[in-house]
């Protein structure tokens, strides 16, 4: 979509805190009309509503959207987006009962070009990894993401990471 259309969502969801529970319908009609103005079945609108019922307390509403948005394309148009969406809806599978599927969807994004939303990919993970009683492997995940800003004991701590791995592994 175009810089404008962009621009105008960037803006609604600067308004978000604006709209407490009560009013959570009207956040979701705000960003449903911004949707509108996209062709039917654009992975950007779907992705934007998945957002909104995200956001808004509903991740059962959401997930479907997300999956949807994922499936026509969303990452071919917007890898930043893309790889969101696979958090967010990792996020929303584990709130549903399904941390399972979030731990495989979100796997394969450790080994993702770096960017900016790797810590974000680690947490989410730890937080499905947990869900499931596998917390070490959460901890290890959290730690490793946490030790390079760290203004010392980065290399301690990411050993720390990889022992508790190593440590689930072997038990």
């Amino acid at each position: 979509m175009n810089r404008d259309w962009e621009d105008r969502v960037t803006a609604a969801w600067a308004t978000f805190d604006e709209y407490p529970q009560d009013r959570a319908a009207a956040f979701r009609a705000v960003i449903d009309t911004l949707v509108a103005e996209l062709p039917e079945g654009s992975p950007l609108g779907l992705f934007e509503q998945a957002c909104a019922w995200d956001s808004t307390g509903h991740s059962d509403r959401a997930a479907p959207l997300y999956r949807e948005a994922l499936a026509r394309g969303l990452g071919d148009l917007s890898g930043y987006k893309g790889r969101r969406a696979k958090i967010q809806l990792s996020s929303s599978l584990r709130n549903i009962g399904q941390a399972d599927e979030g731990v495989k969807l979100l796997t394969p994004e450790l080994d993702a070009p770096s960017d900016e939303l790797d810590d974000a990919v680690r947490a989410c993970l730890a937080l499905c990894l947990s869900s499931l009683g596998r917390d070490r492997e959460g901890l290890s995940l959290v730690i490793g993401a946490l030790a390079p800003h760290l203004p010392r004991y980065q290399r301690s701590m990411a050993n720390y990471a990889r022992a508790l791995v190593e440590d689930a592994d072997a038990g």
